[in-house]
């Protein structure tokens, strides 16, 4: 018996699908580097094990041709969202335990696991359930409420767990507390997504799929990807154009938590929660905002290099205030939310290169492949970030961290020469 049709407004369910999407990415790759330094790891430990929690992402390539043609996304989507429930209470139940560092991280590798798995299925699901004319308009509404979920996140959790750890005097419970309250609320969207996810008419099991069909299939996936044009400059583009924001993003919370006779700026678990993840991630969705409307109204090859610009200039902020160290929240809070509007403003470029590589056959898988690269190109250089901190100290690092941003415009002003001036554009603009 065939699933009828069921016709949903995508108001109803894109803005939970990508807050779903960003919540556990966000556990994994930010709550986990506050948590773990509140729990005593050192700066070296905490970005070599974060950073190898990517490789789920990295590797997603492996296991999308699965995705795209074993069930249906909208199957995919729901099971996923089950495990991660499971991974958030696992990681609540052991954080209080002697041994919680391996039996923590291994929740977290289920957490990111699925959550890899989930971002192959709702990513698919949004180009099947949308025109290419919705796709276009939806495409910053996802972006922001993936972002309100890093707001959530890293805002209001971890404000929540720095209140806890000082009403409660034990922040190993604090932070168990906020791990059983983030596996409710996933619970609670995977209940909401059962019923409210449309059945998209394209959005079936392949008819007749055998093990010798799925294989050719997995192979022809990678082999069409490979032979997309310009390949080297599409690596180069994707694996750099974060290096310079890939060791940042593992060093900014702890160094704003770090003590000040180690060079850090001292500041309380609620405190970095309000500057970081929620003022910083407000800036950076509406760098995000303005990205958006920007691209559709004069298209992405105007503005791809204005936004590698802004995702990387900034962060000469962080070398001033590793060697100022102020002391004033109000101008911390400046600094983090300029340099957060232009990771946000450039960021988007990300985005709509994935989807413009993704184009022709195969479009789901494609694009998981060019998420798996954008997730390698975070996670080899974020892995040794801690150890090069901690050798060179905050301020010589975010130096580096600067000089790490070149390659990264290079390859924008090389991919700019590559893009059709309408290509992003709305029609409402044309």
């Amino acid at each position: 018996m065939t699933t009828p049709t069921i016709k949903r407004n995508p108001w109803s369910w894109i803005p939970t699908l990508y807050f779903a999407e960003g919540l556990p990415y966000v556990a994994v790759m930010t709550i986990a580097v506050i948590m773990y330094k509140r729990l005593g790891l050192s700066n070296t430990e905490i970005a070599l094990y974060t950073s190898w929690l990517y490789l789920p992402w990295t590797i997603k390539p492996l296991w999308s041709p699965f995705v795209d043609l074993v069930k249906t996304k909208r199957s995919w989507i729901i099971a996923m969202q089950g495990f991660i429930a499971a991974g958030f209470a696992g990681i609540a139940f052991f954080i209080p335990t002697a041994h919680y560092v391996q039996f923590t991280l291994a929740f977290f590798w289920l957490l990111a696991f699925s959550s890899a798995t989930h971002d192959i299925a709702a990513d698919g699901f949004y180009m099947l359930g949308l025109n290419n004319k919705e796709q276009s308009f939806f495409v910053g509404i996802r972006n922001t409420f993936y972002r309100l979920a890093n707001i959530f996140g890293q805002g209001i959790l971890v404000m929540l767990a720095g209140w806890l750890e000082t009403s409660q005097g034990n922040t190993p419970l604090a932070w168990s507390i906020t791990f059983y309250l983030l596996a409710g609320l996933f619970l609670a969207l995977t209940l909401y997504h059962r019923f409210i996810l449309p059945h998209p008419d394209s959005d079936v099991k392949r008819p007749g799929l055998t093990a010798g069909k799925l294989l050719e299939d997995f192979l022809l996936t990678f082999v069409t990807f490979f032979k997309k044009k310009h390949l080297g400059l599409m690596f180069f583009f994707l694996l750099t154009y974060r290096l310079g924001e890939s060791q940042l993003a593992k060093i900014a919370s702890p160094f704003l938590l770090d003590h000040a006779d180690k060079g850090g700026l001292e500041l309380s678990t609620a405190t970095v929660g309000m500057i970081y993840g929620t003022i910083g991630v407000i800036a950076l969705l509406l760098g995000g905002i303005i990205s958006g409307f920007l691209v559709s109204r004069d298209g992405f090859k105007k503005w791809i290099l204005p936004m590698a610009l802004a995702i990387n200039l900034p962060d000469i902020l962080y070398v001033w205030m590793a060697a100022a160290t102020p002391n004033n929240p109000i101008l911390i809070s400046t600094c983090v939310a300029i340099e957060q509007l232009g990771y946000g403003f450039g960021f988007t470029a990300y985005m709509l290169y994935l989807i413009y590589i993704a184009e022709g056959g195969h479009k789901t898988a494609h694009y998981a492949i060019g998420t798996g690269f954008m997730a390698l190109g975070m996670m080899l250089p974020g892995m040794p970030a801690g150890w090069i901190q901690e050798h060179l100290g905050y301020t010589n690092f975010f130096i580096w961290v600067c000089i790490c941003t070149i390659p990264g415009i290079i390859a924008s002003l090389m991919i700019r020469n590559q893009l059709d001036d309408s290509f992003g554009k709305s029609n409402k603009f044309t």
